[in-house]
């Protein structure tokens, strides 16, 4: 049999709504104020520790960063103000000191903020009772993941941390970096531009630089060497050349540019019918080429004053007028070998085998 039709309730058998009365609403309040009064002090201690956090964290940062800025204001002041000598300032120019401060500052303010401002969050998170170990956890394989991802990255921005740090050049300076070499025209924490001897720039990156070798730094050494007869007198040749350094050293800019007297070393190497004689000078760096260029062209006007003559190869201009003034001068002797004929020739001809006459019959 088919159950018929659930009856519908009638109003009067509704459920009730039970309606908040105004002793439910006092009770509720007054639960809520005794627990606001029990925890209010918990609220203003770890507000005042909250507080006393970022105060400090602040305070700290500003006093770490104006530190950080008067050493880099003391590493930017002029080398003769610091030790009192001219030639610090020949070695490192303006532009060199202010970008290796400038970069010097920005690692360290970026670094001390990082410190600063990383502890004092976790710091108030830690007032929140809030676990840390997770968060360090995630954040510790979140740093190997990106350290992975970006290790050239990383490579290059300390390489070229250590590179401004150490000095290892700047701009400026002419270095050879084995990938490329010119002069530096800009130092960045991740690629140093330098423009090479034709004028094109190179940028490499400072992880990929594994030497360096500075041709700006401290002094360079011009050497010139002088090719002469070997029948010249060796004391009149030192006399010329000692003459010429003399007069060189006491004019502009060449006095400022020579930094010791220009010394004739000696005879660097004798040949049958020519010497060569080496003459070399500390310069300021980067002005080697330069020096070496107006000593040879001091040198060549000296000897040719002197009538003292410079030989590069095997013959010379002596030889060629003898050469020109009789034809035959340059011309070999007559040999025997030119004759078939002659007894040397024969001499000199392969023995043939005699074959043995065949029997008579």
């Amino acid at each position: 049999m088919a159950a018929g039709p659930s009856p519908t309730p009638t109003p009067s058998q509704s459920p009730a709504v039970s309606v908040p009365t105004l002793q439910d609403a006092h009770e509720s309040a007054a639960n809520a104020a005794g627990w606001v009064e029990q925890n209010w002090s918990t609220w203003l201690a770890m507000g005042l520790q909250i507080l006393l956090v970022v105060v400090v964290a602040v305070a700290l940062r500003a006093v770490v960063r104006r530190a950080i800025t008067q050493l880099i204001d003391r590493m930017g002041r002029t080398p003769q103000s610091m030790d009192g000598s001219g030639l610090g300032g020949l070695l490192v120019n303006a532009e060199r000191r202010r970008q290796r401060s400038a970069a010097i500052g920005s690692v360290l303010r970026s670094v001390t903020s990082f410190l600063i401002l990383g502890t004092a969050a976790l710091m108030v998170l830690s007032t929140f009772r809030i676990n840390l170990a997770p968060l360090l956890a995630s954040a510790g394989v979140a740093g190997v993941a990106i350290g992975f991802g970006a290790r050239n990255l990383v490579t290059d921005f300390l390489s070229g941390v250590f590179m401004i740090l150490e000095d290892q050049y700047g701009v400026g300076d002419t270095i050879d970096a084995g990938v490329a070499s010119g002069e530096v025209i800009e130092v960045g924490l991740r690629v140093t531009k330098l423009r090479g001897d034709s004028g094109e720039i190179w940028y490499v990156r400072n992880g990929e630089v594994k030497r360096i070798g500075n041709l700006s730094q401290g002094w360079a050494t011009a050497g010139v060497d002088v090719t002469v007869k070997a029948s010249e007198d060796l004391d009149r040749l030192r006399a010329t050349l000692a003459e010429v350094a003399e007069k060189m050293s006491k004019e502009e800019p060449w006095n400022e540019f020579l930094w010791s007297p220009v010394e004739v070393l000696g005879l660097d190497s004798v040949l049958i019918d020519s010497m060569v004689l080496r003459v070399s000078a500390k310069t300021m760096p980067g002005k080697s080429v330069a020096v070496e260029r107006e000593l040879r062209w001091r040198i060549k006007r000296a000897f040719d004053a002197a009538d003292i003559r410079i030989v590069g190869g095997a013959t010379s201009v002596e030889d060629a007028e003898a050469a020109a003034a009789d034809p035959a001068a340059a011309m070999a002797a007559p040999s025997v070998y030119a004759n078939a004929d002659s007894p040397q020739v024969a001499a000199t001809a392969p023995i043939t085998p005699q074959r043995p006459a065949p029997p008579a019959k």
